[in-house]
């Protein structure tokens, strides 16, 4: 797993919205809020997309890399087996887990993460289920003082990750409607890079990060020698604009969530379906591999 998202050409399939993004996701799916009555419901209804999307004969590690899972989905099955298993065994695809509680309000210009209370047990549990690795998410709003906060958390959790076995990804998510938004990545780059030279030689991160305002502004980070891969996110892009910033950001490769999912509705036959995600594919493979 380590050798293929180091060299391995593709991408991420975010796969991890939590219950306060997944009421949107569904709805952007077809499926209005009537159709479940609570929150159990409206999590099988997730699980029910993320199976076909991931059951679908064009969802494969031919250009799909890894995909990030929620929590109740590691824990639930696809194809008769553990949602993480059926990724790797049967579709070559490196299962990582989000492992964050959602976020802080906005202080200070970021939104810091919550406590992750039991983490050591939910690492525990991933590794049984042969997870590689574990996402958390972080929003930086402002270039100010905050950034440096942010970032000291990200890297602390990262380590308490690194020393269960696992690779952390690192995602302190820059706004993309912040008005300072090409200050703040400088600010944030300085800082990771900080941090990643505090690492140890045996402690390897992932970075997942906002399409930068300035072409080739991660690539200091893409070089480090800490940083397996970096990737991004659409944070709000349209696929297409998405695509296109990230085919301009030679190393960087996607982890897209939304934008991998644009156009996709439970309506469709799965010929429509399979052909609509295949074309999502296509495209956000294309720009990971410019």
């Amino acid at each position: 797993m380590l050798d293929r998202m180091r060299t391995g050409k593709g991408f991420i399939a975010a796969l991890d919205q939590s219950g306060g993004s997944t009421p949107k996701a569904l709805r952007l799916y077809g499926v209005e809020e009537s159709a479940y009555s609570d929150e159990a419901g409206m999590f099988d209804l997730i699980h029910e997309m993320r199976t076909r999307i991931v059951a679908s004969p064009v969802f494969n590690g031919d250009r799909i890399l890894a995909a990030i899972l929620f929590e109740q989905t590691m824990d639930r099955e696809m194809g008769g087996m553990g949602s993480a298993e059926y990724l790797w065994t049967q579709k070559h695809v490196v299962p990582f887990l989000k492992v964050d509680k959602g976020l802080e309000d906005e202080a200070d210009g970021v939104r810091m993460m919550k406590p992750m209370p039991g983490l050591d047990a939910v690492l525990e549990r991933a590794r049984a289920h042969g997870v590689f690795g574990t996402k958390m998410r972080s929003v930086v709003m402002a270039a100010n003082g905050g950034i440096e906060s942010v970032v000291a958390q990200q890297f602390g959790i990262a380590r308490q990750i690194l020393a269960a076995g696992l690779v952390p990804i690192i995602e302190p998510e820059v706004d993309i409607h912040s008005p300072s938004k090409a200050e703040a990545e400088k600010l944030l780059k300085y800082a990771l890079l900080a941090q990643l030279d505090e690492l140890d030689d045996d402690q390897d991160v992932m970075l997942k990060l906002t399409l930068p305002e300035e072409d080739g502004d991660h690539q200091e980070l893409v070089e480090h020698p800490r940083v397996i891969r970096v990737a991004a996110l659409s944070g709000g892009y349209s696929r297409q604009e998405a695509d296109e910033r990230l085919s301009r950001n030679s190393g960087v490769i996607a982890s897209f969530s939304r934008a991998l999912t644009e156009g996709l509705t439970a309506q469709m036959s799965d010929e429509e379906f399979d052909a609509a995600l295949d074309a999502s594919i296509a495209g956000i493979y294309a720009a990971s591999v410019t």
